[in-house]
């Protein structure tokens, strides 16, 4: 597995993944499908109306707009898991505590001026209206609603879902994995509504820039950016806050790391971004510390919706949206302070023969059962484990360190504790 964690020349000329090639594939399987509208279980009926209560009930951001409804994503992980009727209730109970109702927008947005009002947080409502209009007209069929408004264009909307961090596309990975087309429109509108410059790295192929040391290994590039002087001292504190002045103070040396990851083999070079996500959530935990990153989870739960998506897509979406994971990742881990990524911290921990059932059970039935994100993150590293095999039981190690120690959330910029108490 850690053998791939090597450098290679990398002469660019132009950039592939402006092409929808085979070989710019990423091929693996896709994970099972839950139609959660056509199953008559139990279960998938619990999780069917609850899924349909907070699509009525609750808007996709709030407090002040600034939080995103996870609510979605937390009851989808949960039943995937093998959560029981009366557990999913318990997830919902405890996310609606903190939701909020829906509040209408400063108006409608049509087919005509839907763009201009991208990036408008007030505008949800108009947006989640305005995309259900479209599912009508297209007879429900929610795939034709993404593939117009999500896939299409010069700027499609599928370049910028690491907006929100990250949270339009961990929305969009469970609206394909439980079939929901409530979920698939909520994630259209969240990507809408939190649509960011970042977009242009993506969209715009003049910022792919050849580099003189390029290498296969995302692990390396995270100790380059660690040791690399040119980001001294721009932020004192961590925080969401600062992904605006990164790019302002540092975009070409940002630019520069971001561009060192050459994708040579795109099956095991994302197989290698998925190591790196899971290693940066719990590699870089501090010994002795109890908290982990509340933003770098992000980076893990984000690389999950992209193996979930990737078998889904079109081909040629498919090396944008690693790279544009890639961006995400690199962001967050510099506006996070560049934590130290120590592999030996889960390459030698002694599980105590704890396997996955041990996982599972921490994740539906431990302390930290309705922490959406442990609960994702748990099952991220899960469904990485089945995805290339663990031969080294590296995502098992991850995982049961994970759920040992965890005991709560810390990485929040005074920004955010003081938001979150207001």
């Amino acid at each position: 597995m850690f053998s791939s964690f090597s450098s290679f020349s990398n002469p660019f000329r132009l950039p592939r993944f402006l092409s929808g090639s085979a070989s710019n594939a990423v091929n693996i399987k896709s994970v099972q499908i839950h139609n959660v509208e056509t199953l008559h279980e139990k279960r998938a009926r619990t999780l069917k109306h609850l899924l349909k209560l907070n699509h009525v009930t609750h808007s996709l951001l709030y407090h002040r707009l600034l939080f995103h409804n996870h609510a979605p994503h937390f009851l989808a992980a949960a039943y995937l898991l093998g959560a029981d009727s009366n557990h999913l209730k318990d997830v919902y109970d405890q996310e609606s505590k903190e939701l909020e109702p829906w509040h209408d927008s400063p108006g409608e947005v049509s087919t005509y001026d839907w763009r201009e009002y991208l990036g408008k947080h007030e505008y949800q409502r108009a947006y989640l209206d305005f995309f259900e209009d479209e599912l009508v007209l297209n007879g429900y069929d929610w795939r034709k609603v993404l593939e117009e408004y999500l896939f299409k264009g010069k700027a499609p909307l599928i370049n910028n879902l690491i907006a929100g961090i990250g949270h339009p596309l961990i929305h969009l990975a469970y609206a394909f994995e439980i079939s929901s087309r409530e979920v698939a429109m909520e994630a259209l509108g969240m990507a809408a509504c939190s649509y960011n410059f970042l977009h242009r790295y993506l969209d715009d192929p003049s910022y792919f820039k050849p580099t003189s040391n390029s290498t296969q290994s995302p692990l390396e590039i995270l100790c380059r950016v660690r040791t690399d002087k040119r980001f001294n001292g721009i932020f004192t504190h961590e925080g969401f806050e600062h992904i605006g002045p990164l790019f302002q103070q540092r975009e070409s040396e940002f630019l520069e790391h971001w561009n060192s990851w050459h994708i040579a083999d795109p099956t095991r070079d994302f197989e290698a971004s998925q190591l790196a996500a899971a290693a940066l959530l719990v590699a870089s935990h501090k010994p002795g510390g109890n908290q982990y990153d509340f933003y770098i989870v992000h980076i893990l739960t984000s690389s999950h919706a992209v193996r979930i998506l990737l078998p889904l897509i079109p081909t040629k979406f498919h090396l944008p949206l690693v790279r544009q994971w890639w961006l995400f990742a690199l962001t967050i881990y510099i506006t996070q302070l560049r934590p130290e990524v120590r592999l030996t911290a889960v390459t030698d921990y002694d599980r105590k023969n704890k396997d996955w059932d041990w996982v599972n059970e921490k994740a539906l039935h431990g302390e930290w059962a309705l922490d959406a994100h442990y609960v994702k993150a748990l099952r991220a590293m899960k469904t990485a484990a089945e995805t290339w095999g663990d031969e080294d039981q590296f995502y098992l190690k991850a995982a049961v360190k994970f759920a040992e120690e965890f005991d709560g959330w810390g990485g929040f910029g005074p920004l955010e504790v003081a938001s979150a108490h207001q």
